[in-house]
């Protein structure tokens, strides 16, 4: 039980890695509370966290807005006391396009769920963990935050910037027993291309990923994101702090 007595704050908990995570978080003893957008999935990681005997509260909301990010945090305290993990995974993709063909509205979606999100919920959760003690930050980057033909724009630059959080945070309260760390995750089998319009795809910007994509090594599995995250989330990744830690099959190393 490498979470026993730990409370765990989980994003994009209702697919996916998140939702690999909130099962896999549980079953190692922590309670959790899982924040999605959509409820339907939502109510099902529910449902399967009790299931097999966890104690777990939903929060449904959009994390690009800074009080619905209150309201999980709010959730994590008002049900459970105390906040020790917090796993900013939830994130959507772009369409591919190249900054000269960027939309506002593109840029402004993406750059809110994946770098906002993440710095409304830090920026909530720091000042809780200090007060604690202590506390572990994972943060669900992308070999898009390292490199930048694996996707478009607004999520390349998006990726990038958790990367920044993700130090920044690790090095300004490690005296407080803050760690923050981010996992580079490669091609993983997920359902995040959903979020995309395949109308607003950009031909040219995709071809271009089609080459990076062409040497993938090999696709992971959520299951394979949230075994390192658990990791990252305990006491024996406890000298581990302003990692960015490559889960890719290899891809980066090309």
């Amino acid at each position: 039980m490498r979470l026993e007595g730990k409370v765990a704050v989980i994003t994009g908990a209702g697919s996916g890695m998140g939702r690999a995570m909130a099962n896999l978080f549980s079953a190692e003893g922590a309670k959790i509370v899982a924040a999605e957008w959509h409820p339907d999935s939502l109510a099902e990681v529910v449902a399967e966290v009790q299931a097999a005997g966890g104690e777990i509260v939903g929060v449904q909301g959009d994390v690009s807005k800074d009080d619905d990010c209150g309201r999980i945090i709010d959730a994590a305290i008002a049900s459970f006391g105390r906040l020790d993990v917090l796993c900013n995974n939830a994130g959507i993709m772009d369409a591919f396009a190249g900054i000269a063909n960027l939309p506002d509205d593109m840029l402004a979606r993406v750059m809110g769920v994946n770098l906002y999100g993440p710095i409304y919920l830090t920026r909530l959760a720091v000042p809780i963990m200090i007060e604690q003690g202590g506390g572990s930050i994972v943060n669900t980057a992308s070999v898009a935050g390292i490199h930048g033909g694996a996707a478009g724009a607004a999520y390349t630059m998006s990726k990038h910037a958790v990367v920044g959080l993700t130090k920044s945070t690790a090095w300004m309260y490690t005296q407080q027993g803050v760690r923050c760390n981010a996992i580079a995750a490669g091609a993983v089998q997920t359902n995040i291309m959903k979020s995309v319009d395949p109308s607003r795809i950009d031909p040219a910007g995709a071809a271009r990923g089609q080459l990076a994509a062409s040497i993938i090594p090999g696709q992971l599995k959520a299951q394979d994101i949230a075994d390192l995250a658990l990791f990252l989330a305990s006491d024996e990744s406890k000298m581990i702090n302003g990692a960015i830690i490559p889960a890719d099959a290899g891809w980066t190393a090309a």
